[in-house]
């Protein structure tokens, strides 16, 4: 981590979050049906995610190698449901399964 890097304006993202929690409760007053409801729900949880880790875990400051160790699981995972989604789906069931 940089020594010498400036503190973010921890009073600043924490209103950023309590308005993104207050979004994140009125999705289900949105003309729309659920599914515009949990499209608002989980875009609002990313973006608060990502305040969270960038300015309270300070990766803002931090170098590439961070972003790479953090990012190339969520690769690995990312491909593992992709290979794994038709087992999900349509429940494989083995052979001679009742």
């Amino acid at each position: 981590m940089t020594v010498g890097h400036a503190h973010p304006n921890y009073t600043a993202v924490f209103v950023w979050l309590l308005a993104l929690l207050g979004v994140g409760l009125a999705a289900s007053l949105v003309p729309g049906g659920r599914g515009v409801a949990l499209v608002v729900i989980f875009a609002t949880a990313v973006v608060k995610a990502l305040l969270v880790v960038l300015n309270f875990m300070h990766l803002r400051f931090e170098s590439g190698v961070i972003y790479a160790i953090a990012l190339i699981p969520l690769v690995f995972v990312a491909i593992l449901a992709v290979a794994l989604f038709p087992d999900f789906v349509w429940h494989a069931a083995p052979r001679g399964a009742p």
